[in-house]
């Protein structure tokens, strides 16, 4: 029995040109036409080999919304099989982990314990990167200090991926909290780290929590650190804390408040760099209204600085990679904030 032909309004979805494909997804979007009749063959797009076509896929029907929820879990339970992984990602990216049957949320979890029996460490690279890094493996009794609670273990890849999405943010209208989870990392090198923006230690309104956190952590564990790193010259900033006190806290990020955060003298790897660059060592942090030649050197210097004091006192977590001694499982945790906002919607690859 010959196929039934799609409906007109569908039918350019299934064209063999991707600009045919990527105009009637648009126009479906422009017109407020994407509706659920149009879901199988918006679903059917997800996997696309034209990029563009499959985010605005997607795009369209996230923007669906609730209408497409029951339509979305009977595919996962029912099928088409063909559908399945696209109606599991689109729940996902609409209403996040709530949205999902037991059964998947078993399926996912199953699927991340294989995962991890192959998983390596690999650089927890992001646009903007928090973390904070706490010498030894105790990954209980830091997050215990931090107020951690409900983890799950995780690959590097998704607790990566989880990272950099939240340190994006979400809208204000969007359910969920950026800062509401970290990823906590197993013992890497002899330190834990714990990435996430709620670990900022500059941020206007979580800094000296985080500054009160990292001393309660330093004179549990000797040492502790913070740091704030932007991947595309956005600025550095970093918090060291050994027995109980603050050593130094730093940031350069070109904001009109930056040497109002300057704790402490500069450590040796500063003033070691600062050497390098035939700069004048000692200098005075505190002072950044019209900067020299030579001031002005070190600023820029100073704003991709945060690896490179991470690598020199505990761990760079850019380099980390397959020669890193590892001990124990990452997961991926809530913060209060987490525990009373919630944490973003969204689909991760494990």
């Amino acid at each position: 029995m010959p196929e039934t032909p799609p409906e007109p309004r569908t039918a350019a979805l299934a064209d063999p040109d991707p600009v045919v494909r990527e105009r009637a997804v648009r126009d479906l979007r422009s017109r407020g036409t994407a509706e659920l009749d149009t879901l199988p063959a918006l679903l059917g797009l997800f996997g696309d080999p034209d990029r563009r076509v499959a985010c605005l896929a997607r795009i369209a029907v996230e923007e669906l919304g609730a209408p497409a929820v029951p339509v979305l879990q009977r595919i996962r339970r029912s099928g088409p099989g063909r559908l399945r992984p696209a109606a599991l990602t689109a729940l996902a990216e609409i209403g996040g982990e709530p949205l999902l049957s037991e059964r998947d949320r078993a399926a996912v979890e199953r699927l991340v314990r294989i995962k991890l029996t192959a998983d390596r460490p690999q650089p927890l690279s992001a646009c903007w990167l928090y973390w904070i890094a706490v010498a030894g493996g105790d990954q209980q009794g830091i997050m215990q200090v931090l107020g951690l609670t409900g983890p799950r273990p995780v690959t590097f890849e998704l607790g990566t991926a989880i990272v950099d999405a939240d340190a994006h943010g979400c809208g204000d209208d969007e359910p969920g909290s950026p800062v509401g989870r970290v990823f906590v990392t197993p013992e890497l090198d002899g330190w834990t780290l714990v990435a996430g923006a709620w670990c900022d230690p500059c941020d206007p309104e979580l800094g000296e929590q985080v500054r009160g956190q990292v001393v309660e952590l330093s004179a549990r564990y000797g040492r502790a650190q913070a740091y704030y790193f932007g991947a595309q010259n956005d600025g550095s900033a970093w918090l060291v804390a050994e027995n109980g006190s603050v050593v130094r806290r730093y940031k350069e990020a070109g904001e009109p408040d930056d040497r109002l955060w300057t704790l402490g003298e500069p450590l040796e790897c500063e003033r070691a760099r600062r050497a390098e660059l035939g700069l004048p060592v000692p200098w005075d942090d505190t002072v950044r209204e019209d900067l020299d030649d030579a001031e002005d050197e070190w600023r820029w210097e100073a704003f991709g600085l945060a690896p490179a004091v991470a690598a020199a006192l505990s761990v760079d977590p850019l380099t980390i990679g397959p020669g890193t001694v590892v001990r124990g499982t990452p997961v991926i945790a809530l913060t209060p904030i987490g525990v009373a906002e919630g944490v973003p919607r969204g689909a991760y690859a494990v």
